[in-house]
């Protein structure tokens, strides 16, 4: 399922040239900045190639907490293949750290920078290459913006599911280096389940290309699921190949209040168990819907201990709301509230989208965490956070992708405060350790970065990770690519 081109100027490189395939560099240290900078340049626009240190530093980390970062030597914006493959050279001649981000939206410290690395963004390669609705695939560069995508497909009648919370920046590339997901994920899945093949520039240059195009397609080992969630540990992905779908109906929203989470995760088991298929199913805990309020007044009912979303695309979503609304009742729901059109739905979206932004607001800073359980067992992680969060006397919101388990407790401190952030992180790991012991994961679609790296271990075993090492080593023998990160 994959196959290496050789670059277009492969003719032209010098005898011995390192980036040639199976060569290798000579040992050495690592090229001073400067020499550095005027490699890259002899391959790159002036313009692409920045070296202010205090621009530089604006590209050091992503969103994630407690998650150390290095000073890039230099940032490079390439906008085509041949100079991305350029820089991997440059790198590998010189064995200095390539670090490629996209919009920074990332909440595991997958994109911060190392000490002396490039840090490729690969924002300015943001051409929306092709649709095509017979074969219902859109090619895309890695710096196009999700929700643009999901713009420009929609106006030929189709959709690409996926919508992580940050779809209004966050870009198709940092989609798939951390296998994202979204609300949507109960119905249409997640990121990996939409990349259908990809062109990748490898650490020394060379450009393989992974996958199909086809309906279907099974020749060789599936790479292309191998670079998802690869975090760009395993090569810098330049194209990709996206499945797309029909665009379904409006969806219509209900909202259920209940009195406690257990009631209202005992609702979400009726509803998986009774067959039904939404098109969202999302829960948000009390402190969640506070905070929403205190930030948007957007009146979301305050006596409730959680409130549970659910939506249906369907062509009759009026009749499936109220199917679910019974199984809302009978697990004990105060109130029951089916909005009555698009624009209420929409409402109650936007509530959930800003949870996020709204438990920051409590404290200042917030750790997120990512554990996913089976959702037979949601109700005792929740109250095992509720547990948790009373231990170390601090705020701790969940908001849920509640149709698949993917809870986001996020943990809400005072940075400024050593105390509070020490139990805010003591906090955060005991929530993962809780997740496993649950039968989870520790991250269902934010990914390792450097913020889960212990954790990773621990889930996968000491031959989860040999094996994973193994791999990196094959793509990437001389760990330039994205140091650091995942183990």
């Amino acid at each position: 399922m994959s196959r290496i081109e050789a670059s277009p100027d492969d003719d032209v490189r010098a005898a011995g040239d390192v980036s040639a395939p199976g060569s290798q560099a000579p040992p050495g240290a690592p090229a001073a900045p400067a020499d550095l900078v005027g490699r890259l340049r002899a391959g790159l626009p002036a313009e692409a190639v920045l070296t202010d240190p205090d621009v530089a530093r604006s590209y050091a980390h992503d969103m994630a907490s407690f998650c150390s970062s290095g000073t890039p030597a230099v940032v490079v914006l390439p906008r085509t293949v041949e100079q991305v493959q350029h820089v991997m050279r440059t790198a590998t001649e010189l064995r200095v750290p390539v670090v490629p981000q996209g919009a920074r939206t990332g909440l595991s410290g997958a994109a911060n920078a190392s000490d002396g690395s490039i840090v490729l963004s690969l924002t300015k390669m943001d051409r929306i290459l092709e649709i095509n609705p017979v074969d219902r695939v859109a090619v895309v560069e890695p710096g196009v913006v999700n929700a643009a995508l999901s713009r420009a497909v929609g106006e030929h009648g189709l959709s690409y599911p996926p919508d992580p919370s940050s779809w209004e920046t966050c870009t198709i590339g940092g989609n798939i280096g951390t296998a994202s997901g979204g609300l949507c994920c109960v119905k249409y899945g997640v990121t990996a389940e939409y990349v259908l093949g990809l062109d990748v520039v490898l650490a020394d240059g060379r450009l393989m290309t992974t996958g199909r195009r086809t309906a279907k397609g099974v020749a060789g080992y599936d790479l292309t699921r191998l670079f998802v969630g690869s975090e760009g540990s395993l090569g810098v992905v330049v194209r990709a190949v996206l499945g797309l779908r029909p665009r379904p109906p409006e969806q219509l929203v209900l909202a259920a209040e209940f009195p406690s989470a257990a009631t209202a995760c005992d609702a979400v088991c009726r509803i998986m168990a009774g067959g039904h298929v939404p098109s969202l199913l999302e829960l948000m805990d009390r402190t969640t819907v506070k905070a929403v309020n205190d930030l948007a007044r957007m009146g979301l009912p305050e006596t409730t201990e959680a409130l549970l979303l659910a939506a249906f695309d369907t062509p009759d979503p009026a009749a499936d709301l109220a199917a679910v609304g019974a199984l809302c009742e009978a697990a004990g729901a105060t109130q029951v509230v089916p909005a009555d059109d698009a624009a209420e739905s929409e409402l109650l979206l936007q509530a959930r989208r800003m949870s996020l932004t709204a438990l920051e607001a409590v404290k200042g800073t917030t750790m997120i965490d990512d554990v996913c359980v089976p959702r037979s067992r949601l109700g005792e992680l929740l109250e095992g956070v509720e547990r948790i969060a009373d231990r170390h006397r601090l705020t701790i919101g969940v908001c849920a992708h509640a149709g698949d388990g993917n809870t986001h407790p996020t943990v809400c401190f005072d940075a400024q405060d050593p105390d509070e952030s020490r139990r805010a992180r003591e906090s955060f790991d005991e929530i993962m350790a809780l997740g496993l012991e649950l039968g989870g994961t520790i991250t269902g679609e934010h990914g390792v970065g450097v913020l889960k790296k212990e954790w990773l271990a621990r889930e996968i075993g000491p031959v989860g990770i040999e094996m994973q090492r193994q791999i990196k080593q094959v793509f990437d023998p001389l760990g330039i690519l994205n140091p650091g990160k995942l183990f």
